[in-house]
Parts: structure tokens; sequence; C-alpha cells
């Protein structure tokens, strides 16, 4: 009996190793690629835009973005490991969680520029509405996969707004516009994939549009004036929005087909383009790696995205889809918002360009929506494992 007992418990072995090989067969390593290769271009261009600076916030800005790089390549791999139908199940707790971490930064978070209220110090410091993106995608999904069948009733799609408005109000209260908006393309991308019907988007395009002058009256004086010098940029010739765009377009036009050459950036280098490490970090790309190095990065961009819809597509469930299209949806925003804001064509919001820009919160937070699809995607409708 002895001998028969080893003999089945040697067999089984194997058979448990064979079955995790085959489910990270399915790992996406183009996507894992694309990613890792924007981040590293970040690093670098992170490093030219700091050289020699003597603020000490700008000092520590690479360490800092290896770092979370490190422990968001951790936080992929365990979300990847993770069946995301788990963590779905969660969603109740999820959701209230975010709630509760933004109504914290109201009453002891922690102001930045302009008065903003958007930080909590849990030992390093979180901005709850970044992580925040990827807590609503997963509760969200989880939201609107039990309700496929009714989304042709208006009112499931009023109680979807309902549910992404709670948290988007608190962040709207930071104040924080650009992540409110990327809240509303979360949603947007969620309930279009979802299947939202063509007869609500007129109703919802009213709404809208009634809700705008609410929204406008609310803004901060600062919001305002950003829209309007968009909209207008004589009127505010000398204002210093504008010096920021009229450099970094000198930056983007200056770099020609192969840039000016890695730290030889005379906009980033003689710090006449400001805030290069974040909200203008495209244009450093531009001017040191030329128009090749800024498409580059486009096309990276556009192979990161995809990748996650192509998990979409293979997705072996609802919620799988919808998480894949949230993650989707905020990384072509950012991205387009972004590059657009440097261009002179769209704002400036404050939002980063996806896994470039400096900033650990943003980029933990892209990372974990990247574990998240690798989770979809090791699990899509043609794996046999559960």
């Amino acid at each position: 009996m002895a001998t028969s007992s080893q003999s089945r418990f040697t067999t089984a072995a194997p058979r448990t190793r064979s079955r995790t090989a085959m489910l990270w067969q399915n790992f996406d390593f183009i996507l894992m690629g694309a990613t890792l290769l924007l981040i590293i271009i970040g690093i670098l261009f992170i490093r030219s835009a700091t050289l020699d600076a003597v603020d000490t916030d700008l000092i520590g800005r690479v360490d800092s973005q290896i770092t979370y790089t490190i422990l968001g390549m951790f936080v992929v791999i365990a979300l990847a490991a993770l069946d995301y139908r788990l963590l779905g199940a969660l969603e109740p707790y999820i959701y209230l969680f975010l709630i509760f971490a933004l109504a914290m930064v109201a009453v002891v978070g922690q102001i930045g520029d302009a008065g903003a209220q958007r930080w909590l110090d849990v030992g390093i410091p979180v901005q709850p509405s970044e992580i925040g993106k990827m807590l609503i995608i997963l509760a969200l999904g989880n939201h609107l996969s039990k309700r496929y069948e009714q989304l042709d009733k208006f009112s499931t799609v009023v109680i979807s707004i309902i549910y992404f408005a709670i948290p988007a109000t608190l962040i709207f209260l930071q104040p924080n516009l650009g992540n409110v908006i990327a809240f509303t393309v979360i949603w947007l991308s969620m309930i279009w994939g979802a299947g939202l019907r063509f007869k609500h988007i007129g109703i919802l395009a009213l709404i809208g549009m009634c809700l705008l002058p609410v929204l406008w009256i609310n803004m901060q004086d600062y919001q305002r004036e950003r829209i309007l010098t968009f909209i207008n940029p004589e009127a505010e010739e000398n204002s210093a929005a504008q010096f920021n765009r009229d450099q970094a377009l000198i930056s983007i036009g200056s770099g020609g087909l192969t840039g000016k050459g890695y730290t030889n950036g005379s906009q980033t280098q003689g710090r006449f383009l400001r805030v290069r490490h974040t909200d203008f970090i495209f244009s450093v790309i531009a001017e040191e790696a030329g128009f090749l190095g800024a498409t580059t990065v486009i096309f990276l961009m556009g192979v990161v995205v995809w990748r996650i819809l192509d998990v979409a597509t293979n997705a072996r469930d609802e919620l799988g889809a919808l998480i894949c299209y949230g993650v989707a949806g905020i990384i072509t925003f950012q991205t387009v918002v972004s590059i657009g804001m440097n261009l002179s064509i769209l704002p400036v919001t404050g939002l980063t360009l996806p896994f470039v820009s400096s900033g650990g919160s943003s980029l933990l937070t892209l990372l974990f929506g990247i574990g998240l699809v690798q989770s979809v995607a090791m699990r899509n409708k043609y794996t046999n494992l559960i």
C-alpha cells in the first residue's frame, strides 16, 4: 500500500507543474516587452530632464522611478498569477475601499501645489485617485458583467453612472479635474465595450451638455484659466501656461529627424522647458531623440493598446473583456492628452504620459493594469485550465 501511495504522489507532482507551465504559456510577452521598453525610455529621459538638478524633489526622481518599476514588476507577476475572477468577486469591498481612501484624502490628505489635496502618507506618498483608476475598472467591470443582458434598459446605464460618479465627485473636490475626466473615460470605454445602445447615446450627450455649466462653476480658477488659454491663446500671451506650451513646441520643432543627442537638448538642459520630467517629457524625447524617438514612443504605445485589445477579444468572459477595455481606454486617453498638450492642441491637464513620465503612483497604477490584463490573457477562452 505504501508503494502504491508513493507512486500516485510521484506522478501527481509533474502534472501540477505542467498545468502551471501551460498557464504561463499564455503570458503576453509582446505586451510586457513593449511596456518595459517604454519604462526604460522614460527612466533615461527623466534622468536627462533632471540632470544636475538642485531641487531636492528632482534629485531622486530617477531612483524613485526605478524603485517603483521593480515594485510594479512584482505587482504584474502577482496579479498575473491570481485569477482576475477572484478579484471581481471582491467588488463590494474594492469599491468601499476606494470610497474610504478618497474620503481619507479629504480628511488627512497632504496639501500640494495650488492647494490641491491629493496625497496620503502611508510610509510612502500615495495618490488614491491614481490607484483608484484600476480599482474602479475592477469594480465597474464586475458590476457591468452581472448586468450584461440588461443594458437595453436606460436605468442600468444610469445606475452605472452613479456607481462611478461617487468616487469621481470625491476626486473633483481635491481638486483633480484630470483624473475626473480619466474616470469618465474609463466608464465610457467599459460601457461601450459592454454594449451601450445607440438610443442611449443621444440622451447621455444631452445630459452632459446640461451638466457642463454646473461643472464650469465648480472648477478652480486655474482650471478655467487653462481651458480659456487653450481656446484663446492670445488672451494670455505672456502667461506662464503659454510660456510652457511655447517652450514645448520649440523643443519638439528643434529636434529634427534624429534629435540633438541625449542630454544635449538646449531647451531641456537650459531649463527653459518646465515640468519637463512629467507633463512635458514627450517634448524632451522629441528634442533629444528627434522625430524617430518620438514616433518610437507612439509606436510602442500602439503595440501596448493593440495587445490589450487582442486579449479582450479572446477573453473567457465579459469581466475579462471589460477589464481590458478599461485599461486600454485609460492608456489611450492619457497618451493622446499628454502628447496633445505637448503639441499645444489640447489643454494642459497634468495627466502623465503612460509608463514614461515621472511619477511612482502613476507607474504603479498602470503596471497594476498590465497585471490584470495578463491575468485575463493567461486564462483566455482557449485555455482549459480554471
